[in-house]
């Protein structure tokens, strides 16, 4: 069972209690279920209480509606993926940043094959984003550049951010690319997406 994440702005009532938090775990997991075996335009709040053996109040309590549910699996995926990252940096040196592009690449490869769910709702919810300056890409674009930042010793300022955005938005569009043609990604748009951001990112990391 995957962990939730400590702060989710979707939430109607943040879990206090181990027991309570245990359930909303629940409800995100059934909802990442239903995700692969109906898609997000069937997905029901009703549905999601009942796989995920809660009362139809349960889901309630958390959550307004199903596109808050969506939110907040799409921000649990995002906490569980700057995790995976974070212990894949640590075993890369500092000044290899070549890797360290290729591990988040990695990473998220092997959720999309992975994790139930993430092929409908990665780091955000199908439906538009009723704040543009937040979407998923934005939230995505920061976490990393946090992440790197981080494990390269460099200071995030407003060029770099930018950059890493430009790469979050053209690796989503080629991966969704490489998904379309093969189901488990085609292997040979996945290194042309991979030569193009290195190449990208060497203008500012050299």
């Amino acid at each position: 069972m995957e962990s939730v994440p400590h702060a989710n702005t979707n939430l109607r009532r943040a879990p206090v209690q181990q027991r309570s938090a245990e359930r909303l775990a629940r409800i995100l997991d059934a909802c990442a279920e239903l995700l692969d075996e109906t898609g997000y335009e069937q997905l029901s709040t009703r549905a999601v209480a009942v796989r995920a053996e809660v009362p139809i109040g349960s889901v309630y309590r958390f959550f307004s509606n199903k596109r808050a549910l969506a939110d907040a699996l799409a921000l649990r995926n995002l906490d569980s993926y700057a995790e995976r990252i974070a212990a894949r940096l640590a075993a890369i040196a500092a000044d290899d940043w070549r890797r360290a592009i290729d591990a988040v690449l990695d990473e998220y490869l092997a959720m999309k094959r992975s994790v139930p769910g993430f092929a409908f709702v990665d780091f955000g919810a199908p439906a538009p984003d009723e704040d543009p300056a937040d979407d998923a890409n934005h939230r995505v674009a920061s976490r990393l550049a946090e992440l790197l930042c981080e494990h390269l010793g460099r200071t995030s300022d407003e060029d770099l951010l930018r950059t890493i955005l430009v790469c979050v938005e053209a690796t989503d569009a080629l991966l969704k690319l490489a998904f379309r043609i093969a189901p488990a990604g085609d292997q040979a748009i996945v290194t042309e997406t991979r030569v193009l951001i290195q190449a990208y990112l060497a203008r500012v990391l050299d």
